[in-house]
């Protein structure tokens, strides 16, 4: 089937174009991590020696990708800022229904096993391959009108694979870029753009031109689906690499259960799905699971500022940085792990929890000024720290949730230093 065409006439097309984009990663990163964690450790959880080492190697390889995504998003994210975009770090609930994306790309949370793999494989398939996705995703919106050359107006434009979507932004860069100039198109600061330096990643490439924008595209779409159809070392050979191997375990032992029989269960209905969904009743479990999700709202705030900032120092970007990788290994890790291991409660019985990356609103901007953008930060950053800490009180609570309690703290404190002493209250 041939792919429709996407079409960038204006700044504003792109923009949306990006925002989709973000989405996607935004929405997959969390896919990937959800099935990572569902994974089993050692003999402690049942498995062989061999099992155990294979389940190791899937761990390191998803949890892997899983950084290479937010590296995509971080690229995304930079070419927005480039084009005088605000980056967008909102997202649905899962499971992602096709309202704003095709109907083709869908989202759930699924454990390690084969139906996370075949939909993995599909979402990461390079263009021209055609793959079947796992049972249950079934478009539920029909082809979108492609956009007329003449709209102005922006709108949702359909796209048969992510690097099907990248090529089309690759080109609208390039189009709008002979069109207005390469000044007149990116229109950011160059102090606005992540770089290498401040997130550590080589990869990481600051966008202010289109020889940068177009490195930044095709960075995402090599590590993705290939150096223009390579695929092997890309995410889609990867995982491929991982489908042959559990299935030769599999064979070998038909009782092989890599994955615990979590369940994507929230601690309460999601504000935008109107289908009632699985609810965690254990109260302990559903306390961690509060922290997790407090602090995967308090990483979004953190690089939401990053990427919004204004007039914030050096060592202030610094910090903002450092709280969000500070969350991503002290906190979230931890606790991710930790949830696949306790009971989502009598209503699932003989299932466990996981991490659901709840959003519990909109997302939305802090006001662009630093002093009470940095106030509201910090607030929040407090309250993480007291709910993690109030969780790892309780009866049975596992070591990962006070490990994660010291981090939340640690952050909450480098957090408030930046907060005049006027604008502090009792926490």
């Amino acid at each position: 089937m041939a792919e429709p065409t996407i079409v960038v006439e204006h700044r504003e097309h792109l923009w949306y174009l990006l925002a989709e984009a973000a989405q996607v990663e935004h929405l997959i990163m969390c896919q990937y991590l959800y099935a990572s964690f569902s994974l089993k450790a050692g003999p402690e959880d049942g498995l062989t020696a061999e099992q155990a080492a294979a389940v190791a190697r899937w761990r390191e390889v998803l949890t892997g990708i899983a950084v290479e995504e937010m590296l995509h998003l971080a690229l995304v994210f930079n070419v927005m800022t480039a084009i005088g975009a605000a980056p967008p770090l909102s997202r649905p609930n899962f499971p992602r229904r096709s309202d704003d994306l095709p109907g083709g790309v869908q989202f759930r949370l699924l454990p390690f096993g084969t139906d996370s793999l075949t939909h993995f494989l599909y979402l990461e398939r390079p263009e021209g391959m055609e793959r079947l996705d796992a049972e249950g995703f079934v478009p539920a919106i029909p082809p979108r009108e492609p956009i007329e050359p003449g709209e102005v107006i922006s709108r949702a434009q359909d796209f048969g694979t992510v690097g099907h979507l990248y090529r089309g932004i690759e080109q609208g860069l390039a189009a709008l870029s002979g069109r207005f100039g390469e000044r007149g198109l990116f229109v950011g600061p160059r102090r606005a753009q992540a770089t290498p330096e401040l997130f550590r990643w080589p990869q990481l490439v600051a966008v202010h031109d289109l020889v940068s924008a177009t490195a930044a595209i095709n960075e995402i779409i090599e590590q993705g689906e290939g150096a223009r159809g390579d695929w092997r070392p890309a995410h889609y050979g990867r995982f491929l690499g991982i489908w042959e191997e559990y299935a030769k375990l599999t064979e070998a032992d038909p009782a092989f259960e890599p994955a615990f029989p979590v369940i994507p269960a929230f601690t309460r209905q999601p504000y935008d799905i109107t289908e009632p969904q699985p609810l965690l009743t254990d109260p302990l479990t559903r306390s961690i699971a509060e922290v997790f999700n407090l602090g995967y709202e308090m990483l979004l705030q953190a690089l939401n500022r990053f990427f919004t900032h204004t007039d914030e120092t050096e060592v202030q970007l610094q910090t903002l940085v450092g709280a969000a990788f500070g969350l991503m290994a002290g906190v979230l890790r931890p606790l991710g792990r930790a949830l696949p291991r306790l009971p989502a409660g009598p209503r699932h019985p003989g299932r466990t929890a996981g991490p659901t990356f709840e959003m519990y609103y909109p997302f939305g901007n802090f006001v662009p000024w630093r002093e009470p953008a940095w106030a509201l930060l910090s607030e929040r950053a407090a309250i993480l720290a007291t709910r993690s800490a109030d969780a790892a009180a309780l009866p049975g609570a596992p070591t990962a949730v006070n490990d994660a309690a010291t981090a939340a703290a640690g952050i909450a404190a480098q957090l408030l230093a930046h907060v005049p002493e006027e604008l502090r209250h009792a926490r």
